[in-house]
């Protein structure tokens, strides 16, 4: 395996966590641990420039994963999840970590029922950015479903 395609594999699985039983959720817990440090306490502007970079670099790695393991959105492939549940986080300058907790949940309900349009989603856009682009739509819907909540003063 080339260079490239080792840091794609690296970089698309989260490490060693694309590996584990239950990758996606386990990803997902990594966004939302990591969220605070990493994406909450950014520039809403950052924020966006960070989403940005995860889509787009998901995207290719996701692309290089499925092309050498010749499987479409292969489970070790949990940088979409990253995306997902930091953009169920975008609209908010702090949450609580009760409200972290609430956006990992409602993220992982959207992730796994996938209503409309999230599971047509994933043909809209060819190879990895098609992985990348359901998880996008899932934590869009957990984000207007955490700000109902939030605002309701959950």
């Amino acid at each position: 395996m080339s260079f490239t395609e080792r840091t794609a594999f690296a970089f698309a699985s989260l490490g060693p966590l694309g590996r584990m039983p239950a990758s996606g959720t386990v990803g997902s817990l990594a966004a939302m641990l990591a969220a605070p440090w990493l994406f909450l306490d950014a520039s809403f502007a950052a924020r966006l420039c960070i989403l940005a970079l995860v889509f787009l670099g998901g995207g290719l790695a996701c692309d290089v994963v499925e092309r050498v393991t010749c499987r479409k959105d292969p489970g070790l492939c949990i940088i979409d999840e990253v995306l997902g549940q930091w953009l169920a986080y975008l609209c908010f300058p702090a949450l609580s970590v009760r409200q972290l907790v609430l956006g990992f949940v409602l993220f992982r309900i959207f992730d796994i029922a996938k209503p409309w349009p999230v599971r047509a989603s994933e043909s809209w856009l060819p190879g990895g950015f098609g992985v990348m682009l359901d998880d996008a739509l899932a934590g869009v819907y957990a984000a207007m479903c955490l700000g109902v909540l939030v605002r309701l003063g959950v």
